[in-house]
């Protein structure tokens, strides 16, 4: 019998389905936006590769929104994710895609390495391979308003929780927010909006150990105070034993001229 060798066709077939499906089982750690889900714009949408539908145990925050914006004005804004998987500081954490229908988005400063336009897209940002690894699923952005009689602006924003395997499945979380500015007098007030059910517990702080030789100023202070309290301690003492047998004529030790003057004084025979 002969054995029937695959054509380069097939070949050409079965690799491009091969990628496709590896790609398909891979998160997007380097940043997502437009369609990329096949649902819309991945900002409006969600992430639905993830899951189908949004989850309230996860918190998005966007803050730093001012009440009213001023046109050509640049504000910044911290974008935080609460709540989904633990958080492991050695693999992904989470991502974000947003989208504004006015103005321009960028990364803030210091934030460079974590957040991008998505292809080069000034109204879509996106976090980076380094941004995906943020140990607090946190990142601080710019957004620079619109040229004055742009009307009201739109933010779409969803956030997403990883486990860090790198899989998009249903262990990963997310949600989604929107919100509208329009434009008039900014009094320089800011606002905090999020989604979510509201039950916000902050990540447990990090465990540090200081050496006391590497303290410092901050160490000699402290000693310093103690040093001074105990003095005030000690002079109070010292004033109630002075009180107690300085003036008292039973103590034993008082001289004979004071004996005599106060018995002087308590006869009543004064000259």
């Amino acid at each position: 019998m002969r054995a029937h060798l695959p054509t380069f066709h097939r070949l050409v077939v079965l690799g491009c389905f091969a990628i496709l499906l590896a790609g398909s089982t891979q998160g997007y750690s380097n940043g997502i936006g437009g369609d990329e889900n096949g649902d819309g714009d991945v900002a409006l949408a969600g992430c639905t590769c993830h899951n189908e539908i949004p989850d309230n145990s996860v918190t998005v925050i966007l803050d730093g929104l001012p009440y009213h914006y001023s046109a050509d004005t640049t504000y910044t804004l911290t974008i935080q994710l609460i709540g989904g998987p633990d958080i492991d500081s050695t693999s992904n954490t989470g991502g974000f895609a947003m989208r504004v229908s006015g103005g321009l988005l960028a990364a803030a400063e210091g934030f460079e390495n974590q957040v991008q336009n998505w292809e080069e897209d000034g109204a879509s940002l996106s976090h980076t391979g380094s941004g995906a690894a943020t140990p607090d699923r946190t990142w601080m952005i710019t957004w620079t308003a619109p040229q004055t009689g742009a009307g009201p602006v739109t933010f779409w924003l969803a956030g997403n929780s990883v486990n860090g395997d790198g899989i998009p499945s249903e262990l990963d979380r997310w949600n989604r927010l929107s919100v509208s500015l329009e434009e008039g007098e900014d009094a320089g007030d800011t606002r905090t909006v999020f989604s979510g059910n509201g039950e916000i517990e902050p990540p447990a702080p990090v465990e540090t150990h200081v050496d006391l030789h590497h303290m410092g100023a901050k160490l000699r202070a402290h000693w310093l105070g103690l040093l001074g309290f105990a003095a005030v301690i000690l002079v109070i003492l010292f004033c109630g034993f002075f009180l107690r047998y300085g003036f008292s004529r039973h103590y034993v030790g008082r001289s004979n001229l004071l004996k005599l003057r106060i018995k002087h004084l308590r006869r009543g025979d004064q000259l």
